[in-house]
């Protein structure tokens, strides 16, 4: 992906820190978009295209949760939360609404450069390998579409957010095999990921419930206590 045709929405009510985001992002050769608040980003995610969302917590009208949520009704585009609150709930429940990945502030730019590169590759090579993989993976009343990052349970769809379909679909492609929340985050959500293991947990604890809504009548995802999870799609597993 050619770095000058990426655009990045920054969302926060400092325009001090947009201004500030902007100079750092034109270095490395990004467009930018700014939004001062979430009605304004929700409305220019409407009208226009973007490849990565930098977005604030902690704002008037709508906080970032509540944007987070709404973009992630519709898209799939990488979001980076930036967050003052630096408490891990905090940051967790910001993952269970979808974001990839969280930058406290005060934050070093170049941590938040390296953060926007790592988020753009892995969107770039989850469109790669929906590319190079054309089948679907079937299980009983399961069946989950790599090409169109899909899952569908007795042929009806499962909303899952981007990294839920990504976990579930690595677990699956590894059917019978125990991987550890470390192998989980390399492959998912890459190795210079510095965030707490336990997005890991809250990823699968989300999928299950998701699982258990749509009447599936067993469990696929099981834990390896102390190691990890594995996939398992034998139907009466628990």
């Amino acid at each position: 992906m050619d770095v000058k045709k990426i655009k990045i929405l920054m969302v926060d009510d400092d325009w001090k820190l947009r201004n500030l985001l902007r100079i750092y992002l034109a270095k490395e050769g990004f467009d930018t978009v700014e939004a001062s608040d979430g009605p304004e980003a929700l409305l220019k995610i409407k009208d226009q295209s973007f490849d990565l969302v930098i977005l604030d917590v902690m704002m008037p009208k709508m906080d970032g949760w509540q944007v987070c949520q709404s973009i992630r009704m519709t898209q799939s585009v990488p979001i980076l939360m930036l967050t003052a609150l630096g408490e891990t709930k905090e940051k967790v429940h910001g993952l269970e609404l979808g974001a990839d990945d969280y930058l406290t502030k005060p934050f070093d730019p170049e941590e938040l450069i390296a953060r926007v590169h790592a988020l753009i590759r892995r969107a770039a090579s989850a469109v790669t390998a929906g590319q190079t993989n054309n089948h679907a993976l079937q299980f009983p009343s399961l069946k989950i579409d790599s090409d169109g990052r899909q899952v569908f349970i007795a042929d009806q769809p499962l909303d899952l957010t981007p990294k839920e379909f990504d976990l579930f679909l690595t677990l699956a492609k590894n059917k019978g095999r125990v991987l550890s929340r470390e192998q989980l985050i390399e492959l998912i959500w890459g190795y210079d990921f510095e965030g707490d293991l336990r997005v890991v947990d809250i990823h699968v604890k989300n999928i299950r419930e998701k699982l258990k809504k749509s009447g599936l009548a067993y469990n696929p995802i099981q834990t390896s206590w102390g190691v990890g999870y594995k996939f398992e799609a034998e139907a009466g597993a628990s």
